[in-house]
């Protein structure tokens, strides 16, 4: 099946901005959570994507964005 390559274009900025938004949204969370307990950098991390409206992340990559952070020196 193929799939015609204007709708890539079309959808392209939309998964950009997307991108964007969760990144802005670790990126807030490693600052104020590096180093912090899991739980805690889990909670913050899904504050953060609901804040930037980017709800819809896989809750793997959540999970393991958050063990990242957690694990990670604090500043």
């Amino acid at each position: 099946m193929a799939t015609d390559p204007s709708e890539y274009e079309k959808a392209m900025p939309i998964v950009a901005a997307h991108l964007a938004k969760i990144e802005r949204a670790v990126d807030r969370t490693r600052a104020s959570h590096s180093g912090h307990p899991y739980g805690e950098v889990h909670q913050a991390l899904v504050e953060a994507l609901e804040d930037e409206g980017a709800q819809r992340v896989v809750p793997q990559v959540v999970e393991e964005l958050a063990q990242q952070i957690s694990d990670a020196p604090a500043p």
